[in-house]
């Protein structure tokens, strides 16, 4: 049996390519959105989040062969449980990690190394700054742009209860939460810059399925300036950007074989 981190749509694709390539398997993810949609694929899901202790167990439990970890780019606190956890196991460990994206030099795109750089220079350009990277480091924003003069944060992010709840927790006015669930279109994108009166954004380098090409080709034509955070940095060992990669990579460990005999 495989060990699958997934939960987004190219870990969804990437698990079927698995499946149908005749390994058993079972993908983890943490929201129950994530779970509905690999439930309505075919793929056994289980719900919630695992630290390392808690996967090396399952690993042990139900006694799966390999970990494939599908999670995002910016799951580094996944990937770091998946790689100990598979290490304590004694299991392979493969990391699917998304192409990154390649981006023409531009006088308005700025690239930062984590999220305290982001928010310090969208401290430094003022205005209306649109974040567009989750609720899960909004407190970082809120301390360094809420109160600030001349300057409105706008946040975008899926529109669920416990977001809301840590948007007001943080002060965040109800009125600059777009509570929507992507990805979005160039217009749609647009739309929105337009509405609010953007003058920056701030984004992740989650690669093109993660929409992100969309996000800064809207934002550009509109001689607004984007803020790119790059991806952590992490050692992952066997990596693929390929689904052809990771199965292949299976293939190689002859695990079928180990289930057939």
């Amino acid at each position: 049996m495989i060990l699958v981190l997934a939960g987004t749509s190219d870990a969804r694709e990437l698990a079927l390519r698995i499946q149908a390539a005749g390994y058993p398997l079972l993908c983890t993810v943490v929201t129950e959105s994530a779970a509905s949609s690999l439930g309505e694929a075919g793929l056994p899901v289980q719900t919630g989040r695992l630290n390392a202790e808690q996967l090396r167990g399952l690993i042990a439990e139900r006694g799966f062969r390999a970990v494939v970890d599908a999670s995002h780019p910016f799951a580094e606190e996944a990937s770091r449980n998946a790689m100990a956890a598979a290490e304590a196991a004694g299991v392979p460990y493969v990391r699917y990690e998304r192409e990154r994206g390649q981006y023409a030099a531009h006088p308005k795109l700025h690239f930062v190394d984590d999220y305290e750089q982001a928010a310090e220079l969208a401290a430094e350009k003022r205005g209306t700054i649109l974040l567009t990277t989750g609720s899960k480091t909004l407190q970082i924003f809120t301390e360094k742009l809420l109160g600030l003069p001349d300057t409105t944060l706008v946040a975008r992010m899926l529109p669920r209860k416990d977001n809301m709840e840590k948007c007001e927790a943080l002060g965040l006015p109800q009125k600059h939460i777009i509570a929507m669930q992507g990805p979005f279109g160039k217009e749609l994108n647009q739309a929105m810059y337009k509405h609010y009166g953007v003058t920056t954004i701030i984004t992740k380098e989650s690669g093109q399925v993660g929409a992100v090409e969309e996000k800064l080709s809207a934002a550009l034509e509109l001689d607004i300036d984007t803020i790119v955070i790059g991806r952590p940095q992490l050692e992952y060992g066997v990596t693929h950007s390929d689904f052809e990669g990771v199965t292949a990579e299976l293939a190689g460990l002859q695990l079928l074989q180990e289930v057939r005999d």
